[in-house]
């Protein structure tokens, strides 16, 4: 009766399975010792002088959450933009741990409602087969006089 033998050993083990399939929690990602999550900036440079208005990437706990991006340089063409904002994400993401792939909600917001197809174009498969959620908005305006600014919330 070696089939009831194992299936014994496996319940037998199953709670310490589950415990070590339970910590997949990054290094760093909660204060030692404790189950509390932890806020972390991330900057490519050194701190700033004054404090800022607000940080471009914040990981907390097993989160990322990157503040809207925008291009402001010329020429102002929606592929374009988007294209320089999604490699700015990507870049940003990387530094943080995570990656395109991982990322959970995405907020697109457009200065003009006519570049959603264009923006679409450049935008598709940029998260991987399976991406995440969405909300596009047309804004009157972008700050930076960016044609398209994109904020996403990520794990690590």
């Amino acid at each position: 009766m070696p089939a009831k033998s194992n299936r014994r050993n496996f319940l037998k083990n199953a709670p310490a399975v589950a415990a070590a399939a339970a910590v997949t929690a990054p290094v760093g990602a909660f204060a030692q010792g404790t189950d509390k999550p932890v806020k972390k900036i991330i900057r490519n440079g050194p701190p700033p002088a004054n404090p800022p208005l607000f940080n471009g990437t914040v990981a907390y706990g097993n989160l990322v959450f990157i503040s809207g991006i925008g291009a402001h340089d010329a020429p102002f063409e929606i592929k374009r933009h988007t294209k320089i904002v999604l490699d700015q994400m990507k870049k940003q993401l990387e530094a943080a741990g995570s990656s395109m792939e991982k990322v959970l909600k995405v907020t697109v917001y457009l200065k003009e409602g006519k570049d959603y197809a264009d923006m679409n174009e450049v935008f598709r498969g940029s998260f991987g087969p399976e991406p995440g959620v969405r909300t596009t908005i047309a804004a009157a305006w972008i700050p930076g006089d960016s044609l398209v600014e994109i904020d996403c919330i990520a794990y690590i």
